[in-house]
């Protein structure tokens, strides 16, 4: 397929490859391995309104074909990262997509009433999934009357920027917390954000995490996430981000194949740091070998009868 474009709710993406949140600092670490301006759009790391210093170590654990992370949401604060980072990204080119982590409705409510008023970021990621934090996090993504809340008080505050939903997989029905978000105002929703899990060492009869349990990622989920997203756009009529364990063209196509307008790359990119560049190029072979002539002809276009 020549042209990879797409449309996200209003933003114009030169194809469906975005970064995810978390696994791609703020951009500019990643500028000596790829041109920025190439990928469809680029979320950046997960945002407070103070700095935070995140989780004590060991943060990271590696596991059979996953990562186990308990970062905690480290981040340098919203307004550094409005004055430091966020003018050295091609945002003309490409749209940065800001990451929020809050604690209570009314700050997710005063962190995008900041974000929205730049004009450098195209939209807003609501974080309501993180299960390494000990507020916010899960406590508002796994009941959803607290997770539509909290979208609304974002989207009262986003103007035109379009607000998205990141939704955990740790909830008994993914279709509810959904719909629930949809109901509330979302124009996005990103999913699957880590499943729960944890290691432990037998020599020392300890956790492998401080944390004690962190967030799984990586290819052990996409399975996991592939079915959460066909469930979900089978269900509300917003655009849904497929992300989980993609690594390769061919989980992209599987994500837009089960109906994702887009994609997030995550844990690949610390296996290969040029690795959401890479996939670009992949991504248009493949669906020119494939023969694919558009992404209206291959979304949603799974037999399942």
């Amino acid at each position: 397929m020549k042209d990879l474009h797409c449309n996200l709710a209003g933003l114009e993406l030169s194809n469906p490859i975005m970064t995810a949140s978390g696994t791609f600092g703020y951009g500019l670490e990643y500028a000596p391995y790829g041109e920025l301006r190439k990928l469809g759009g680029l979320v950046v790391k997960g945002l407070s309104l103070e700095p935070r210093s995140g989780n004590p170590g060991p943060r990271i654990v590696e596991t059979p074909c996953g990562l186990l992370n308990a970062i905690g949401l480290q981040n340098i604060g919203a307004s550094s990262f409005v004055q430091d980072k966020l003018p050295g990204l091609p945002w003309k080119e490409t749209p940065i997509i800001a990451n929020l982590y809050a604690q209570s409705r009314d700050e997710f409510a005063e962190l995008g009433a900041y974000l929205a008023q730049f004009e450098e970021i195209a939209g807003l990621e609501v974080n309501v999934s993180c299960p390494n934090v000990a507020k916010g996090g899960t406590a508002f993504g796994q009941d959803p009357g607290q997770a539509a809340a909290v979208c609304r008080a974002v989207k009262d505050v986003s103007g035109a920027k379009p607000v998205m939903v990141k939704l955990t997989p740790n909830v008994t029905d993914i279709r509810a917390m959904a719909v629930a978000v949809q109901d509330a105002g979302a124009d996005v929703i990103s999913l699957i954000n880590t499943l729960s899990g944890m290691a432990v060492d037998i020599s020392t009869r300890r956790p492998k995490l401080a944390n004690i349990h962190g967030g799984l990622s990586g290819p052990a989920i996409k399975p996991v996430a592939l079915h959460q997203v066909y469930q979900v756009c089978q269900e509300v009529s917003i655009p849904v981000i497929g992300l989980g364990g993609i690594s390769s063209a061919r989980d992209i196509l599987e994500f837009i194949l089960v109906g994702a307008q887009a994609v997030q790359i995550g844990s690949a990119n610390f296996l290969r740091p040029d690795m959401s560049f890479r996939l670009v190029d992949e991504l248009q072979t493949l669906t020119e070998e494939l023969e694919i002539s558009s992404w209206d002809e291959w979304r949603g276009s799974l037999k399942v009868e």
